[in-house]
């Protein structure tokens, strides 16, 4: 009797790993497509391929290089919707940041303090702090322990002892409260691969430009390889449209609006060294229309957001002076020596794709999700948090798995960690030795291992075999050249944008944003994608382009003007 074949999966998601999905998808009918490769789009690859389905994923740009990528970076219960009474949106969002600070990704989800300032006495906290330990107890509603410590009350000595650099009549005192935090695009990335190696077949830079019907039933969708120029279409069963604020433009392709509308709200965040000032933890601030987040990130702070609408081009919302001004002028009432636009190192603005309503304010859109089937063959999946990603996909899934035929199992996702995951607490606790076996300081193994987890042996191999991958980029230190490879040949990066902007952050992060790592970050992946020296050449040449781009849209007074701006800079399609 013939043995049966073994399957060998691989992490891999470099050129051959795309090039092997795309002639699966153009010559095999798949159970379910994916349209959009943000958080929502690629928790449903993962959760249909999980349940045993044949799936494919198309995202048009790179992945993540939406809203995904340029989030406040938080994974939260979301503390202010208590006071909208939205108890069952908090506490579905606390379960799942337990689930992805102790089991699904505890290697990219780390808990993070922050202080709530009180500036009155007595009654504002017993109010606040009835709602802190509401959000502990929800916190506990998974049938696990949160994974975070519970809150704490604070004297005004105690806060100004954690906090020095506070204004000396800023507060009377304070909370501490623990959420979570994540770098978003490397999360994205992680989801994708993870679906990947459990057979779905994945594309970025595939743009679908329309729907394939017969009658009133969708069949597939009409694609466009940005990366070759091919035209061709893929046959699905179900289609999953999970394209966040473009979901209304994917809707107009059937030929149907849907029953709800997504609107745009702009989002933008500043990114300050850590030594602007003194703080062991991070501050929640009230605005007098919402909230803003000052995060500790690594050697720099966050402070955002704005939330204003935005209807121009969705692909690069860009920040205006007045955004800055916002954020730095709120900031500024709390600190003892203010910031100003000279402390400022990057800044980035996205889009949340809100469910619109009654309200014509964004701030009071609903952030819950909706699932919807608008024709047959055709599931819409919009609105929703970055937190309550998994639980959006899993919605999206049951519905598509609803119309198909056969019983399909329930979703597993819950208990699938992302690639990386599994073994990472055994190797966060020898990361002294790794570190000496390899001749590498011990905080890069640090650095390494709470971005790539277990799968840092694959960077380290990179290092075996060419030491001088260990050298840090240049402008950007905490990152090194073996990264760069890694994100070519594993991580599906095709541009240099995708690995300065996305795997790393450097655009962000770097005081020149990334203008000097650039030629060298571009060398590194020609070596791995093929790239002639025209190609590498032109590739520096469209991110130095964005970043001049974006410099001189923050210096712009309003939206349309700082919109004309960015577009200045054009996007690195080969073929169009």
């Amino acid at each position: 009797m013939a043995k049966p074949k073994t399957v060998t999966r691989s992490n891999k998601l470099g050129p051959e790993e795309r090039s092997a999905a795309l002639e699966r998808l153009r010559t095999r009918e798949v159970d379910v497509l994916v349209v959009g490769g943000g958080i929502v789009g690629a928790g449903a690859a993962l959760d249909a391929v999980t349940r045993g389905l044949s799936v494919g994923l198309l995202e048009a740009r790179d992945w993540a290089s939406g809203t995904s990528s340029r989030s406040s970076k938080l994974v939260h219960g979301g503390i202010r919707y208590l006071e909208q009474l939205d108890f069952r949106l908090v506490r579905e969002a606390l379960i799942e940041r337990g689930l992805l600070l102790q089991r699904i990704a505890p290697h990219l989800v780390k808990p993070v303090k922050f202080l709530y300032p009180l500036e009155k006495r007595f009654f504002e906290r017993l109010y606040i702090g009835a709602g802190m330990l509401l959000y502990d107890l929800f916190s506990y509603s998974g049938g696990r322990p949160p994974g975070v410590p519970h809150h704490r009350h604070l004297s005004k000595r105690q806060v100004q002892k954690s906090i020095p650099s506070l204004a000396d009549g800023a507060l009377i005192g304070g909370l501490t409260y623990y959420d979570a935090q994540v770098d978003d695009a490397r999360y994205v990335s992680s989801l994708v691969r993870t679906a990947s190696f459990y057979g779905a077949h994945v594309a970025s830079r595939v743009r679908v430009e329309g729907f394939v019907k017969v009658g009133q039933r969708v069949v597939g969708v009409k694609a466009h390889d940005l990366q070759t120029g091919e035209r061709f279409e893929v046959r699905a069963k179900q289609v999953v449209n999970a394209t966040g604020v473009w979901t209304d433009d994917t809707q107009r392709m059937v030929g149907e609006r849907g029953t709800f509308k997504v609107r745009a709200s702009k989002g933008v965040h500043l990114v300050v060294p850590r030594d602007r000032f003194q703080s062991t933890m991070g501050l929640l601030l009230r605005t007098e229309k919402s909230v803003l987040f000052v995060i500790p990130w690594g050697r720099h702070w966050l402070i955002g957001t704005t939330d204003t609408d935005w209807d121009l081009d969705k692909a690069h919302p860009a920040a205006t002076a007045a955004d800055i001004d916002y954020l730095l002028e709120h900031v500024n009432r709390v600190l003892r020596v203010p910031l100003t636009r000279d402390d400022v190192e990057g800044v980035y603005a996205g889009l949340r794709p809100l469910l619109a309503g009654e309200s014509d304010q964004t701030s009071k859109l609903s952030r819950e999700h909706i699932v919807a089937h608008t024709v047959p063959g055709l599931v819409v999946i919009a609105g929703g948090k970055w937190t309550t990603y998994r639980v959006m996909a899993k919605d999206a899934i049951d519905a598509a798995a609803d119309a198909l035929d056969g019983r399909v199992p329930a979703s597993t996702t819950q208990d699938i960690p992302l690639l990386g995951a599994e073994g990472y607490q055994a190797a966060w606790n020898k990361r002294g030795k790794i570190a000496r076996a390899f001749g590498v300081h011990k905080v890069r193994i640090e650095h390494l291992l709470n971005r790539y987890g277990t799968l840092t042996d694959e960077l380290l191999d990179l290092i075996r075999a060419d030491a001088s991958l260990a050298e840090p980029l240049p402008g950007a230190d905490d990152y090194i050249g073996a990264e760069v490879v890694y994100a070519a040949s594993h991580e599906g990066a095709l541009h240099l944008d995708d690995v300065l902007a996305r795997r790393t952050r450097i655009s962000i992060e770097a005081w020149d944003r990334g203008v000097e790592a650039a030629p060298v970050a571009a060398r590194l992946m020609a070596g791995v994608l093929g790239w002639d020296d025209a190609r590498t050449t032109l590739e520096v040449e469209r991110y130095l382009e964005r970043v001049a781009a974006e410099r001189a849209s923050q210096l712009q007074p309003d939206d349309a003007s700082a919109d004309r701006a960015r577009l200045e800079a054009p996007d690195i399609s080969l073929f169009e």
